[in-house]
């Protein structure tokens, strides 16, 4: 059975009356909406509250959920929605990219590397490339660093952030070449490449 049958069945348990298949939906996703709101909100005392909040919103709009889109895209909208207006309520955060992380979805901590082959220049090189990465991204237009945050950092598919975004794939394609656009042209004078080469 495939994920989104899955969910697609658990959801239609939720709606004949089941707590408890609304339980098992939050254990699923809880934390990959937390990263989520981690990186978009960027502070770590609001992102648990806010975690709660998206599985309120979709506990109680789950009644009219008529599964056009998979749960999970459903339910990032609801997430991406949820930290706009908290941002919208207070400064706008940063999003930072900081570790890599594994297939398992946990970032990598520096105690992590068993063995540190990084010179001091070269990890003062990369802090700088990870710096100009995230003031291009901080300084994106919103619909740019929402796409961008969802393709690069979540993974997600141009169809699925088109979606969550509710717009065209075109559109969301434009939105990511425009971003990465951004972030080479920053990079440049890092490493030290010319105009006509991307990277």
């Amino acid at each position: 059975m495939a994920e989104r049958d899955v969910d697609q069945a658990l959801v239609r348990r939720v709606q004949g009356g089941e707590r408890q298949a609304f339980d098992l939906l939050v254990i699923k996703y809880q934390r990959r909406i937390m990263r989520l709101l981690a990186r978009l909100v960027h502070d770590p005392a609001e992102v648990e509250d806010l975690a709660q909040d998206v599985f309120i919103k979709a506990w109680r709009a789950l009644p009219q959920f008529r599964g056009e889109s998979a749960f999970y895209t459903w339910l990032y909208r609801i997430a991406l929605n949820t930290a706009r207006n908290w941002l919208a309520t207070r400064k706008r955060q940063p999003i930072r990219v900081d570790a890599p992380e594994n297939e398992d979805g946990e970032t990598f901590s520096a105690d992590d590397s068993l063995t540190d082959y990084t010179t001091p220049e070269s990890a003062a090189v990369s802090r700088e490339i990870v710096d100009t990465i995230n003031h291009t991204i901080e300084d994106l237009p919103e619909d740019q660093r929402t796409a961008i945050v969802l393709r690069e950092i979540e993974g997600m598919t141009y169809e699925e952030i088109a979606q969550i975004m509710q717009c065209p794939v075109g559109t969301v394609r434009s939105r990511i070449y425009r971003a990465r656009e951004a972030i080479a042209h920053r990079l440049r004078p890092v490493l030290g490449n010319g105009a006509d080469r991307r990277w």
